[in-house]
């Protein structure tokens, strides 16, 4: 029997996707806007760009004719507006079908540009507040068209009924919301006042609140009543700056050490920038506060700069930067990437106006930045350039900049770790050598481009060779009396791999000076491991890298009377708790992590010493 196509007993039928409704603003609520708070940015979003869409049909018209109204009493929030309005079939088709934006029809396409939002879902997030939202409209387009109702509700289903002129005389459109009794927090009088504030400071069409205490229903106070600093116009260029800063201080809390004005025409963007005054821990990024065309969209938009600028923060106001579809954070796409790269170029362009023009600001900026400066530098050679020689160090010479401490060494002298720093500090800052720190992060490669900027300096890595080539040696007669005493200490520290020696170096109260470097501690380490699995796979691996460990030196200061006296004992286990103790002191001394060894060393040492005491007194 042959098989029968299943196509021909079970004909295909297309179906419509079922939708819940209350299930979509649940996921709203918890996973595409961060808080209900956002239902009255939504609503008046869409009434700002109704007024964009009424001046482009009317261009006529005066800026201030037409306007945004908002209205809460604690029963009701209401928000009016003078916009193009809708007809009945604008109803069915925008607001009855969710993810269609109006925005998107074809008649007004080419202004896409000029609206705030891009995704047509912004009414459903009243549904966080309320269970029905009921919307008034009358088209500016039709004038011959009568004033349309819809009411939609949570469960998925609506009314449409279209009404007399009369119900809604002017064009434009009103939503309305009753909220639900767990919604009062974001739904009371005061909360939406200060809602429509945060989120609409900065819009160009007017908008005003009334909580329906009393007045006309036009009357209210303003929620915009002034224009973005960056705006206005002032009599002077102090006067400029003096208001840009107290906007930056109104905005972030605290008082900018300098205020860097923002200006992009290509992509309409203006603002400030703040320089922080403190200083915040590297990589810690700050987030900036972005409006586009007016709307407050986010207040931690970390993207709109690069990582190495968390020394400011910004608020902007952009017409040409695209919201993901939260409007609550931007798109990653090439127009933002291009504003970054600008607004960059504006902070080093502020960097080299400063070390140019204004010593004192760079300096208090350099205290509270420099690491983040320093991060900067190592990538870019005009920051390095400009502001290396000007940038802070630790050094033998205490914390100078680069370019006052190589007047000062024509040698500069630089360590690979803070460790290594510690234990040479003091016998080389005696010596007349000059060493700068170079464990910190970005330290180290930096001091070595020092030649590129200043070619008549020398950069060198310190090492052991060097600092001991500058130590006083002992005369033939002391090292002979002093030889005992030095064979038994090699003997005692032999488990250590730290050879002794003896030499004359400032200052003099320091009685020892180790010099061990982390490399040599991680090569005696593997070496002892080859050692210990010798035979084994493991043992032939290392073997095969095993050359001769470099080894620790304790180099006893024969200035020091301690050590004069040390090396004149003639009981040889004296000898050797007086040598561990001395290598016990120079190692803690070097601030370096102590091996439990070590520390356990140091306890004996003490200890059998203490006892010696006794035993001498008694």
């Amino acid at each position: 029997m042959p098989l029968r196509d299943h196509a021909t007993d079970h004909a295909a039928t297309d179906r419509t996707f079922q939708v819940d409704l209350r299930g979509l603003v649940d996921l709203l609520s918890h996973h595409l806007y961060s808080s209900p708070r956002v239902y009255l940015r939504e609503l008046m979003q869409n009434a700002v760009d109704a007024l964009t869409a009424r001046h482009a049909l009317e261009p006529a018209a005066p800026a201030d004719a037409f306007g945004v109204r908002l209205h809460a009493d604690g029963s009701v929030v209401r928000v009016e507006d003078d916009g193009v309005g809708l007809t009945e079939a604008d109803v069915h088709g925008f607001l009855a079908t969710i993810g269609r934006s109006s925005k998107r029809a074809d008649r007004i396409a080419e202004q896409r540009g000029d609206f705030i939002g891009q995704f047509g879902i912004g009414l459903l997030s009243c549904f966080l507040v309320a269970d029905e939202i009921h919307v008034l409209s009358r088209s500016a387009r039709t004038p011959d068209a009568p004033a349309v109702e819809w009411r939609g509700r949570g469960d998925g289903s609506y009314t449409v009924r279209t009404l007399p002129a009369s119900a809604r005389p002017r064009p434009g459109t009103t939503v309305t919301l009753t909220p639900r009794a767990d919604a009062g927090e974001w739904t009371r009088p005061v909360q939406v006042r200060a809602l429509a504030r945060h989120f609409g400071s900065l819009l160009r069409h007017p908008v005003t609140f009334d909580d329906g205490t009393g007045g006309s229903e036009r009357s209210g106070t303003s929620v915009n009543p002034e224009p973005a600093p960056w705006a206005r116009s002032y009599p002077t260029p102090g006067s400029r700056s003096r208001a840009l800063a107290a906007y930056g201080e109104e905005v972030f809390g605290f008082k900018p050490l300098d205020t860097i004005e923002l200006d992009l025409p290509a992509v309409g963007l203006k603002g400030i920038a703040c320089i922080l005054p403190e200083t915040v821990p590297a990589g810690r990024r700050h987030g900036h506060r972005v409006h586009v065309k007016g709307m407050l969209l986010s207040e931690q938009a970390e993207e709109i700069l690069p990582e190495w600028a968390f020394f400011v923060r910004c608020v902007v106001d952009a017409e040409s930067l695209r919201p993901t579809a939260s409007r609550e954070s931007l798109y990653e796409d090439a127009t933002l990437a291009a504003v970054r790269d600008a607004l960059a170029e504006r902070l080093r362009d502020w960097i080299a106006r400063t070390a140019a023009g204004d010593p004192d600001l760079l300096g208090r900026f350099l205290q509270a930045h420099h690491l983040a400066v320093k991060s900067l530098a190592v990538h870019d050679d005009e920051i390095l350039r400009m502001l290396l020689p000007w940038l802070p160090f630790e050094t033998t010479d205490g914390h100078c900049t680069l370019d006052e401490f190589a007047r000062t060494h024509r040698t500069v002298l630089v360590t690979s770790s803070v460790e290594e720093f510690r234990q040479v500090a003091a016998i080389a800052s005696a010596a007349g050598l000059g060493v700068v720190n170079g464990g910190y992060t970005y330290d180290r490669e930096l001091v070595h481009r020092l030649p590129e900027i200043r070619p008549e300096a020398a950069v060198a890595d310190l090492d052991p060779a060097t600092l001991t080539a500058h130590l006083d040696p002992v005369d033939r007669e002391t090292e002979l009396a002093a030889a005992a005493y030095l064979a038994q200490a090699r003997d005692a520290l032999a488990v250590f791999g730290c050879d002794v020696a003896l030499r004359t170096f400032q200052p003099v109260s320091a009685p020892a000076l180790l010099i061990d470097s982390r490399e040599a501690r991680h090569e005696r380490t593997r070496s002892q491991l080859a050692r210990e699995q010798e035979g084994g796979l493991w043992g032939d691996i290392l073997g095969a890298l095993r050359h001769e460990a470099p080894r620790a030196q304790l180099i006893l200061n024969q200035l020091n009377p301690l050590v004069r006296t040390a090396v004149a004992i003639d009981e040889p286990e004296l000898a050797r708790t007086s040598a561990e103790a001395l290598y016990g002191q120079a190692a803690m001394l070097s601030r370096r992590p102590l091996r439990p060894a070590e520390s356990s060393l140091i306890n004996r040492s003490f200890l059998d010493l203490l006892a010696h005491a006794l035993r001498k007194d008694s």
